[in-house]
């Protein structure tokens, strides 16, 4: 009786969370390109893109809009049983290769422009001269060349129409599941989460040196050395400083979401790994596929995210070039 109550409970449950699920995709898809798309269309002015930490934000901004065409659209459509990546082989093997790699890439561009606002913040000027446009371009096509050398196990492990999985495509044994699962909780997570946080403290670090240093000294770098008109020369200095103070305040809170809405479904998909060796109930093991269902829009919620914490804490650089898209100045 308590078996036939639970089974009953399971799929009462099954039917009611599909059915959020479904909206919640719709949602994040909708949010997601248009938001993806506003921002590539804003960072890709000449005078912002020019800019190397805004350049990282608009090829992460790429990676996401693709992350979430290939990941969201499938799952929507499955509700009526038009999902292909789940019934033919090929476009199961492209769709978790392109997922896995844009996810990637868009993760670790994040990271680079962590790492150039630490760059600009140090007292040296040899650290601020090695942040260039130039260099963002290579950098973006390491990481691009990179992330899909270490996801081309995809064609070789996911299958689909697999049964026993959370999803019908899938890595089709347990050893694919493995390789997967460490190279996305280690390359694609933990290793750029941790890079993420380590620069942030040390640009903080930066901020804080500057500041005792001119409030103790108050002389003017030689950087900034220029024959231009005192008040002229004061106005472009403060542009400047606000726009670091923006693109700093979007990566903290960038990390931040990071952390709260990849790290879920990190632990769950090693655990739901590592927990198929164990012997499970039917209830059990479907309770555990409905939660990790879930727990995948996590990071698409992510990538719908960055154009509007680019608008909210962007000031009114981002919002005044969103008004000129507009008004098609």
């Amino acid at each position: 009786m308590m078996v036939r109550y639970s089974s009953e409970l399971v799929e009462a449950l099954t039917s009611s969370t599909m059915k959020i699920h479904l909206l919640l995709s719709i949602v994040i898809f909708i949010f997601g390109f248009i938001g993806n798309g506003l921002n590539i269309l804003i960072l890709a002015k000449r005078t912002l893109r020019s800019i190397p930490c805004i350049y990282f934000f608009l090829m992460s901004s790429i990676a996401n809009l693709i992350s979430i065409l290939f990941g969201l659209i499938p799952r929507i459509i499955s509700t009526w049983q038009l999902d292909f990546t789940a019934t033919h082989d090929i476009p199961c093997k492209i769709r978790a290769f392109v997922l896995f790699t844009t996810r990637t890439v868009a993760l670790w561009l994040i990271t680079l422009a962590t790492i150039d606002r630490w760059l600009i913040s140090s007292n040296l000027s040899f650290c601020r001269q090695l942040s260039t446009l130039k260099r963002a371009r290579i950098g973006s096509l390491v990481i691009t060349i990179i992330s899909c050398l270490m996801y081309t196990q995809m064609f070789f492990c996911y299958k689909a129409n697999l049964t026993n999985t959370p999803l019908k495509c899938y890595g089709r044994t347990r050893l694919c599941r493995s390789l997967t699962d460490i190279t996305y909780a280690g390359f694609t997570v933990l290793l750029p989460l941790t890079l993420m946080i380590l620069f942030g403290l040390l640009t903080i670090s930066n901020i804080r040196k500057s500041q005792h240093f001119a409030e103790s000294h108050r002389v003017v770098s030689v950087r900034y050395l220029t024959n231009e008109p005192t008040l002229l020369f004061k106005q472009r200095k403060r542009r400047q400083k606000k726009l670091d103070r923006y693109l700093r305040r979007i990566l903290f809170v960038q990390i931040i979401l990071f952390i709260f809405l990849t790290l879920p479904q990190t632990i769950h998909k090693i655990y739901f790994t590592s927990s198929s060796f164990q012997h499970k109930s039917p209830t059990g093991y479907k309770f555990d596929a409905l939660l990790y269902r879930f727990e995948l829009l996590l990071p698409f919620i992510e990538s719908a995210l960055p154009f509007y914490i680019c608008t909210l804490t962007g000031g009114r650089i981002f919002r005044n070039a969103l008004r000129r898209l507009f008004t098609c100045q």
